[in-house]
């Protein structure tokens, strides 16, 4: 009787000892993926959402909107296309969360924006290079342009300073620096015809036509507002120039996102592609040149 006692504590033991090793083995595989399940979503924040909020300036994006058409059919996911009309709030919302790509600026002027705000936004992929252009609804040729001319330059840091090294290169004016240095009206070194510089917001330059007698226009804003750059501007930057490669335009993120695999498989294998240059192209009509 005895024996059979101790024979039944010893099997009690056994299946205590046998459950609290399955317990344990369970809590250790639920803690290793509850551990793994927190880095996954640490590492690439974007990994879970279903939409990318792209934000742009202006309204002509054929390039991403075929993107986004593409995307979807490979991946399920939505990239939203977010329209904003002033150059800084692209940036503004992604620092806000509120997006969470752009692709509107070039290297330049997102450098300035990080330094003159304190931010770390990066740039992930490079897209095209658009040159400025110089427009006008009233000559069709710089030799016309009139002592005394109103000239509209973009009233940003980078895109005015951008401007005033294009009117020197059409030997308007002269300034003091290189391409890239942040000048402004104040360091315009020879003005002998007495053009008059109006800073405008760079989405008001091409609107600005009917007042002014020359504009500096983006290249962007010069095809919302109809113009075809190679075609209608009256002088226009050359792309090829190795000074100008600050002015290539990129696809811009957080920190946080920098490395996240979601963009990386958006930017190698949707918008790195021959169909976006095709369309790029088109589009522009070769006034955006692809760098990739």
């Amino acid at each position: 009787m005895n024996n059979l006692k101790s024979i039944s504590l010893v099997f009690a033991l056994i299946l205590g000892l046998s459950s609290c090793g399955a317990n344990n083995e369970k809590s250790a595989n639920d803690s290793s993926e509850n551990k793994n399940q927190i880095e996954h979503a640490s590492t690439d924040p974007l990994v879970d959402k279903d939409v990318i909020k792209l934000g742009v300036v202006g309204e002509n994006n054929e390039d991403w909107d075929d993107v986004a058409k593409r995307y979807k059919q490979g991946t399920g996911k939505t990239i939203e296309i977010v329209a904003f009309s002033d150059y800084r709030e692209p940036n503004e919302a992604l620092l806000s969360g509120d997006i969470d790509i752009n692709a509107f600026q070039h290297k330049k002027f997102l450098s300035q924006f990080n330094e003159e705000s304190g931010s770390d936004i990066v740039d992930i992929a490079d897209t095209s290079i658009a040159p400025l252009g110089i427009y006008s609804s009233k000559i069709d040729d710089l030799a016309d342009l009139e002592d005394g001319a109103r000239i509209a330059i973009p009233d940003d840091p980078t895109n005015g300073a951008r401007s005033l090294f294009l009117l020197q290169s059409a030997e308007l004016i002269e300034v003091e620096g290189k391409d890239g240095d942040p000048i402004t009206v104040d360091e315009i070194t020879a003005n002998p015809r007495n053009f008059e510089i109006v800073e405008l917001s760079a989405s008001q330059t091409a609107r600005s036509l009917d007042d002014v007698d020359i504009a500096c226009v983006n290249s962007g804003m010069a095809v919302d507002a109809g113009f075809v750059p190679t075609e209608d501007a009256i002088y226009l930057e050359d792309h090829n120039d190795p000074n100008k490669q600050i002015y290539v335009n990129v696809i811009a993120t957080t920190k946080e996102n920098e490395n996240s695999k979601v963009l990386k498989d958006l930017i190698d294998n949707y918008y790195h592609q021959d169909a976006t240059k095709k369309i790029i192209n088109e589009v522009s009509k070769g006034s955006s040149i692809p760098v990739w």
